[in-house]
This record gives structure tokens, sequence and C-alpha cells, in this order.
């Protein structure tokens, strides 16, 4: 399983009410929730998101409320992968939860930058800037969580 984009990049802290707003959380389409994924961040995310893109972020990402529609609204705007530094533990087990793949890696974190190709193999854990040809070593998934994300999600993987 495989992953390149182009670069969307976010600092720390970004928490669930800026992924996705509360005044949103009443609809359960994920199309609606996508068009106003990162509104309150980047008003013009929506736009420039393309699918197949590659979010990136620093510490503590999705950090805040526990809610699903965080990961689903980042999913459905056509991001591929998320890299950050760390992630809040509940943003990451709803990231598996709803399919989307997401990756713990500081060097990359830090070091990548608003606009750089990146790709990714889930298998191995390497994340590649084309843009400056750097490598970093991410943790790959374990083969169990690899099927569930492959799927599109725990419910999805049990079916």
């Amino acid at each position: 399983m495989n992953a390149k984009g182009t670069v969307h990049k976010f600092g720390d802290n970004v928490d669930t009410d800026v992924i996705i707003p509360a005044r949103y959380l009443n609809t359960a389409s994920h199309k609606e929730l996508a068009a106003h994924c990162m509104e309150d961040i980047d008003a013009e995310f929506v736009n420039k998101v393309h699918e197949g893109d590659i979010m990136v972020a620093e510490k503590n990402f999705g950090c805040g409320s526990s809610r699903e529609h965080a990961p689903i609204a980042i999913k459905a705007s056509g991001i591929s992968c998320v890299i950050a530094s760390t992630f809040a533990r509940i943003f990451y087990r709803n990231s598996i939860n709803i399919g989307l793949p997401i990756l713990e890696c500081d060097e990359a974190a830090k070091e990548i930058k608003e606009g750089d190709v990146v790709s990714v193999n889930f298998d191995t854990g390497v994340i590649t800037d084309e843009t400056t040809g750097k490598t970093y070593q991410a943790e790959p998934f374990p083969e169990f969580i690899q099927n569930i994300i492959k799927k599109g999600g725990l419910i999805k993987s049990i079916m």
C-alpha cells in the first residue's frame, strides 16, 4: 500500500475543532464534512487539496474532542495520509477505525515543507520527500492494522 501527493502543512496542537468545526457536526455526510475540513485554520484548504495529497503536522495532531468526524473529514477531502510528530491517542485510533492512514515521524514532520511532493510506503514505513530527495523512517503498522486501513476501516474489515 502506497501514497503519493502534495503536502499541506500544519503546526502543533491542531485540534478536532479546527479540523472540523463543531457547527458542522450535525451532518453524517462525508462530502459535507470534507467541504468544511480545516476551514478555520486555512479557508482555502478545500480548494487546494487534491485526491491523494498528504497532510503533515507537528506534535499533538487531533487533540481535543473525541469525534470520528475529524478523520472522516480529512479522508473525504482527498487526503491519503497524515504524517505528524505525534497524534492525540483518540484521533489515532479513530483514524484507524475509519481507514485513514497515519504515521508518526518527528523528523519528517519537522522537515517536510508545504508544497513538497511526498511518497509513503505503508508496508515499510518509508517516507520520501521527492522534492528534496530525503527519506525518513516511520514505524509501519502491523499487518492486521494495515488490513483494517486497506479495507476502508474497522467495520468494513470485519464484514
